[in-house]
């Protein structure tokens, strides 16, 4: 979910969704601690692992069959850029696997683009 580079996105700071696998979701979400798992992840840069979303203050429900998630942010030179986050179906479904090998996983992206 990359930080938007739109006029009105970048000012209001939202999050724009996509590219994205699953059924239709929100497609802006506010950058702001407590407005959802991307967000929280996004503002304190750090991954976030959910293992029940129903019990997760403030989370958005985009698809109602999803039970965990994990949300990896994806940082660039101490500037949040966006996050990968992977939903599941069943209830504590990422372990301190999932996490450590997403987030290998982010650091190849970072390192393979052109965030200039």
């Amino acid at each position: 979910m990359p930080n938007s580079s739109t006029g009105k996105a970048k000012s209001e700071g939202l999050l724009l969704l996509g590219p994205f696998s699953g059924k239709p979701a929100c497609q802006f979400i506010r950058a702001k601690a407590g407005k959802g798992v991307c967000a929280d992840a996004f503002v304190t840069q750090k991954t976030v692992v959910v293992e029940d979303v129903e019990a997760y203050p403030g989370h958005i429900a985009c698809d109602g069959e999803t039970k965990s998630e994990i949300v990896v942010p994806i940082v660039y030179k101490g500037r949040g850029i966006g996050v990968l986050d992977l939903d599941c179906l069943g209830h504590a479904g990422f372990g301190r696997a999932d996490r450590t090998g997403l987030e290998e996983i982010v650091k190849i992206i970072i390192a393979s683009c052109d965030w200039e």
